[in-house]
């Protein structure tokens, strides 16, 4: 029985900080990129999940995640409630070089981050109040069940299902049920004459998604539980995924309009590391490549689909994330290397990986959508128009910018 290792542990308490300041990145990613009255609005949102995911994840999130299998649909309750026998011994399936409150604690960062990524596609439209209660139904009902599906032993795992971080867990997960919100809430109301899409600061666009970058590290590295060599493949595979979505990207934008935008380059980017994340500890570094434009090229022509739908997802999550992780969980199937974990490319494992996407997207969209209809039956989700064409930082009494030639009294 292997003992707990300092530098698998040292690594792994690294790799957790990283994933937890990807929320707050993830915050300032999004903030730059909506409406200038609506960014503390988003901002809250994303910062808020921390709070309630984390609650959530010790009272039953984890338990029922990663708790002994139950009929391969979800994990006992009866374990893990509380962090009852969640202590500094070793698990022996999870991890067994590293103290299993860190098993708990790198995946609590994964189940907060998750909900957060959705709000991109609902901006400017959804009640404080009842989005609170909407991640606390989602988290419970969505989350945990497909994290305990793929990561707790669940049927798609038994099935030979792989996900190294989380493209179908979290990616899939949350793209879809963002889209579904998205339907739900119809579409942004807006001042005459405005664009839906000024951002209101490119440099904290940048600012956010340098940070996601340089956390996503731990979130794809971290996935080996233990600093070896998986984890440098998952980390190097990590970066060039992200640097060449970021140049095919760029690509396809300036063939399109003739010139290169920032935000392009770093939506791009985003997507390409939504795309690796899944197969990051499965493949060689020249398929992460491969995986990175095949990756971006999927999430920038989405853009076709999400036009057809007429859906107004704000930021497009469902672009960089629903198809970005499903992408990359398929090419699993096409592109991996038993040399590297364990798992070959075949015909068979492309097929269960597509079988995941599957039932992960249409469970996720369903379950949302009951969720939604469920809680609009007491009370109205969507924001009034007047004051979504205000801008819902006016709900909050404060606004993100006070510069000196702007009228610096609050709304009343």
């Amino acid at each position: 029985m292997q003992g707990i290792n300092a530098g698998d542990t040292a690594f792994i308490l690294l790799c957790t900080a990283l994933v937890l300041m990807m929320t707050p990145a993830l915050a300032l990613f999004y903030g730059g990129l909506v409406r200038q009255r609506d960014v503390l609005s988003v901002m809250i949102q994303n910062f808020v999940c921390i709070g309630v995911v984390g609650v959530i994840w010790v009272f039953g999130g984890f338990s029922l995640a990663f708790g002994p299998d139950i009929g391969g649909a979800i994990g006992d309750f009866g374990y893990y409630f509380g962090m009852y026998e969640v202590g500094i011994e070793p698990h022996q399936t999870y991890a067994p070089s590293i103290p299993f409150i860190m098993v708990f604690a790198y995946q609590m960062m994964f189940a907060i981050i998750t909900p957060a990524l959705m709000t991109g596609a609902f901006v400017g439209r959804f009640r404080f109040g009842a989005y609170l209660f909407f991640i606390t139904a989602w988290t419970v009902l969505v989350y945990v069940p497909a994290a305990h599906w793929v990561w707790g032993g669940g049927f798609l795992a038994k099935l030979g299902v792989v996900d190294f971080a989380g493209g179908i867990v979290i990616h899939t997960s949350a793209g879809f049920s963002a889209l579904a919100t998205a339907k739900f809430l119809g579409k942004r109301r807006v001042q005459a004459g405005e664009s839906e899409s000024a951002p209101a600061s490119l440099p904290l666009v940048a600012l956010g998604a340098g940070l996601l970058w340089f956390g996503w590290f731990g979130f794809n590295a971290g996935g080996a539980y233990a600093a070896d060599a998986l984890a440098a493949y998952a980390f190097t595979n990590t970066m060039l995924a992200g640097s060449i979505a970021m140049l095919v990207w760029m690509f396809w934008e300036w063939r399109e309009t003739k010139h290169p935008s920032f935000s392009g380059v770093l939506v791009g980017a985003v997507a390409g590391l939504a795309t690796i994340t899944p197969a990051s500890g499965y493949v060689e570094p020249i398929a992460a490549l491969a995986i990175g434009a095949i990756g971006a090229t999927a999430c920038y022509f989405a853009k076709h689909v999400q036009k057809w739908l007429k859906i107004d997802d704000t930021l497009e999550v469902w672009r960089a994330h629903g198809v970005g992780g499903l992408t990359g969980a398929l090419l699993i199937g096409l592109l991996a290397s038993p040399h590297i974990n364990q798992v070959s490319a075949s015909l068979q494992q492309f097929g269960v990986q597509l079988l995941a996407v599957t039932i992960v997207g249409a469970y996720a969209s369903f379950i949302t959508l009951l969720i939604l209809k469920g809680l609009d039956h007491f009370g109205t989700l969507r924001v009034p128009e007047e004051i979504q064409e205000e801008g819902l930082d006016t709900l909050l009494g404060e606004r993100a910018f006070n510069l000196w030639n702007m009228d610096r009294t609050l709304p009343k």
